[in-house]
This record gives C-alpha cells, sequence and structure tokens, in this order.
C-alpha cells in the first residue's frame, strides 16, 4: 500500500458506530502484548472506548482509498488523559511549554497486522509532527522493551521524525521490571 493510497485524518472523535471497528484494529496490533510486556500495553475496552470519544485527545486515522481504517496513533495535550505518565513531571521538565500548553504525549500508535510494511505508519507520524512543529511542541511517548528490540520501534520513529523536522530526540526514563523465582522449598538456605 502506497502513501498516495492513504489518506490520514485527524479526528477528535470517533463515531459509537465505528469503534467496534477500531477495536478491533487495537486488538489486532496490541492484544499479543498482553505476553510480551511486563507493564500493561493493552487498553481495557471501556478505556479505549473512552479514549475514541474525548475530545481532547486527536485520532490521527490513517484509511485506505476505500475509507478503511488501517492504522491509528493518538496525541493529546491534555496529559489528564493518559494515565500511565506523570504530567506534572513533563510541566518541571519543560516549564515554557507548559506556559503555552504546548507539551503533547503520543498515547499509542497502532497499524494494523496486514499495512505494517506500508506507508500508514509514516502518514500519521507525518501528520502528528505538522501539529507538533506548528505548535513548538515537546512530545512525550513510550515504547516497551519487546517493541524495541523486535520491531526497532524507537529507531524507526526518530528515523521518521527527523526526516520531517528539526528535533532532538532523548531517552528520559526507563523502569525496569524484575522476577524473583524462588526454587527451594521450605525455610531459608543454610540455616
Amino acid at each position: 500500500m502506497t502513501g498516495s493510497e492513504l489518506h490520514v485524518t485527524i479526528d477528535t472523535e470517533i463515531p459509537p458506530d465505528q469503534i467496534d471497528q477500531f477495536h478491533k484494529l487495537y486488538e489486532e496490533a496490541f492484544g499479543p502484548m498482553r505476553v510480551r510486556a511486563v507493564a500493561r500495553q493493552v487498553l481495557h475496552p471501556e478505556e479505549f472506548q473512552a479514549t475514541m470519544v474525548d475530545p481532547r485527545v486527536q485520532k490521527h486515522v490513517a484509511r485506505t482509498e476505500t475509507g478503511e481504517p488501517v492504522g491509528l496513533t493518538t496525541l493529546t495535550r491534555h496529559l489528564d488523559t493518559v494515565p500511565w505518565i506523570s504530567p506534572d513531571y513533563f510541566a518541571a521538565q519543560y516549564p515554557e511549554h507548559a506556559a503555552r500548553n504546548a507539551i503533547y504525549y503520543a498515547g499509542f500508535t497502532l497499524v494494523a497486522p496486514s499495512a505494517r510494511q506500508g506507508a500508514a505508519f509514516h502518514a500519521m507520524i507525518k501528520s502528528a509532527v505538522q501539529v507538533l512543529v506548528a505548535d513548538r511542541g515537546v512530545v512525550g511517548w513510550d515504547i516497551c522493551s519487546y517493541n524495541n528490540t523486535h520491531r526497532s520501534l524507537f529507531a524507526r520513529t526518530v528515523e521518521q521524525l527527523d526526516r520531517q523536522a528539526n528535533v532532538e530526540v532523548a531517552v528520559r526514563d526507563s523502569q525496569t521490571y524484575y522476577a524473583a523465582l524462588f526454587t527451594e522449598d521450605g525455610a531459608t538456605k543454610g540455616g
């Protein structure tokens, strides 16, 4: 699928009769992450629906010529709509942007498995970058280790950003998850 066969719209609300179609697309893309990442990567259905109808969250939707959605990126400057981040952190790190209400968060980007080799990812990133450049904004996003290791998602994202704008990208935080597997039964070792 080439870029000429796609168009991207920026929707504030997905019509209720289309939410199931978008949720199916979301599940196809994110469902496998349930067993690939420690942190929950998949929104519950009610969380997904709330995001789809919240006008504070932009939905950059990649569609085929026939109007079928094949990709979705969420972008918001209302950081309180993203429950897994700290709006206070971003305000403290970027006070000038906070004063202009120009701090954004990209909640998720997905592309239908059938369209992953096409232009949907690039088209949606381009659409979001246009918003960010126009606002001289700062944007945060997160990527789990699996998507970086197996899909090179960070490298692909930075490559797209560099092609479209004068941008500086830096890792701002990380969290490492641990597990302890106890193999001895009974009391403590050696004692």
